[in-house]
């Protein structure tokens, strides 16, 4: 993607969460609106934004071999992002080839900071503490998939969570009012989105600091209006997840029954250390909960193995966890011990390689789980997102709701019997005709087939 304009290129590049991407795309965004051409290729220009991300050492070690890969290149670096907000102090005296510091509640002055860069400054630009959150009215040129976007609900974060560094580099949370984001919708609407995630921090959390109370359920009923095939819902806090919010993923007919649950552990000791503790009494209830009133709901989670102070007893209680509720996506991580964060500083560290045999161990007993809940699809017509296309072949990969972007598996699609195709970005019915651990197979429905389908259903 390059856009060209009487003022020089700026190169973009992306690192990080869903959180960022939106951020580059509104940085990219303002400059095209500013006339600045735009490229996603480095090699198109003098000056690369680097959105940053610093939410873990393997993070920030990727975010700095990059700004060090292209300041090698000759390139001038404006960084932006999380690595920015966290080590403001310290960058521009690090890397003599950047020439501006952005941080994660500044990125919508981009246009000014450029124009100062080019004036020959180098310029701070990181608030102390975020506490800037847009709405439909800043310019966004997305960068992603055109079938799917991301929709920023809220930035930041209340929770002190003893592993996680996220409130230090984006503040508390801050909500969007709805009407700006049922507004923001609807523009994607028209831009021929087939897919809106919603994304925060903690969305079941979304509206408590704006409303007094949270809105989750109020702003899933008003997205019901837009005409968007899936919304899906990232992250389902188990506080959150109230009888009013799980009735309206039950009602509102384009709101998808995916819930990403981050539980992190089982046992109430691991999440009292964690300073999540009252998650401790609510997984088992709100799992049956949730199944109660969503039988087809789609389930995932993440889990820590090896926080500081993580037993035996404590890691067997998490494996009779996983086994008895039979999540159909699960993530495992080993913990990472973060600088700036409780958890760093807590006792009775976990040997790496006991903390690694531990995820093994939860991987070995999650796949068979996973391969059986994929299984329960063979035999049933579902929608597919179409992602990829093979001309040459014919072969089509896509998703279904059961798998969000990028996180989950695929479904690998064969034309119908009377050879038709789909072009990326279209929902088409999908016969499942095979599973695996990860991921399903199909085939294209023809009409035939869904003529007979409905006679059959009549």
């Amino acid at each position: 993607m390059t856009l060209t304009s009487s003022k020089p290129t700026v190169a973009f590049a992306h690192l990080g969460c869903e959180k960022n991407r939106v951020d580059t795309e509104h940085m990219v965004g303002l400059l095209a609106q500013a006339g600045y051409g735009v490229s996603s290729d480095e090699r198109d220009a003098a000056v690369v934004v680097v959105n940053t991300c610093s939410f873990i050492q393997d993070a920030r070690e990727e975010s700095v071999r990059t700004l060090v890969d292209l300041a090698e290149q000759g390139k001038e670096l404006i960084i932006a992002g999380c690595l920015a907000q966290h080590f403001q102090d310290e960058l521009l005296d690090s890397i003599p080839e950047a020439k501006a510091i952005v941080g994660t509640g500044d990125y919508q002055h981009i246009v000014d900071v450029l124009e100062r860069v080019e004036a020959g400054e180098r310029v701070n630009r990181v608030s102390a503490v975020p506490t800037f959150v847009g709405d439909e009215h800043l310019p966004r040129q997305r960068t992603t998939d055109q079938a799917v976007a991301y929709l920023k609900v809220a930035e930041g974060c209340d929770y002190r969570c003893a592993f996680c560094i996220i409130p230090k580099l984006r503040g508390n949370q801050r909500s969007r009012p709805i009407e700006s984001i049922v507004a923001e919708a609807h523009q994607l609407a028209e831009q021929g989105v087939q897919e809106l995630i919603l994304i925060s921090q903690i969305t079941t959390n979304y509206g408590l600091d704006l409303y007094g109370k949270p809105k989750l359920s109020e702003l899933l009923r008003a997205l019901g209006e837009v005409e968007i095939p899936w919304i899906r819902v990232h992250y389902a806090y188990p506080t959150g997840l109230t009888p009013d919010v799980l009735a309206a993923y039950r009602d509102v007919v384009n709101v998808v029954p995916y819930l990403d649950l981050p539980l992190q552990h089982s046992h109430p000791e691991v999440l009292r250390a964690m300073n999540r503790p009252w998650q401790a009494d609510v997984n088992d209830t709100l799992l049956d909960r949730i199944r109660e009133q969503l039988p087809d709901a789609v389930l995932r989670t993440t889990l820590i193995v090896g926080f500081p102070g993580e037993t035996e007893e404590h890691f067997q209680h998490l494996m009779g966890f996983l086994e008895k509720q039979r999540f159909d996506h699960v993530g495992i991580f080993t913990f990472s011990p973060e600088d700036g964060t409780a958890a760093s500083d807590l006792p009775n560290h976990v040997d790496p390689e006991v903390a690694q045999a531990r995820k093994d161990a939860l991987m070995a007993l999650q796949q068979p789980i996973s391969a059986e809940r994929n299984q329960r699809w063979v035999g049933r017509t579902v929608d597919v997102l179409i992602e990829q296309h093979n001309p040459q072949t014919g072969a089509m990969i896509g998703r279904c709701a059961r798998f969000a972007p990028e996180v989950d598996g695929e479904v690998h699609v064969q034309p119908g019997e009377d050879g038709r195709q789909a072009a990326p970005g279209t929902l088409v019915p999908v016969e499942i005709t095979g599973a695996d651990i990860y991921d399903l197979s199909g085939r294209i429905v023809g009409a035939r087939a869904m003529v007979d389908a409905a006679r059959a259903q009549d």
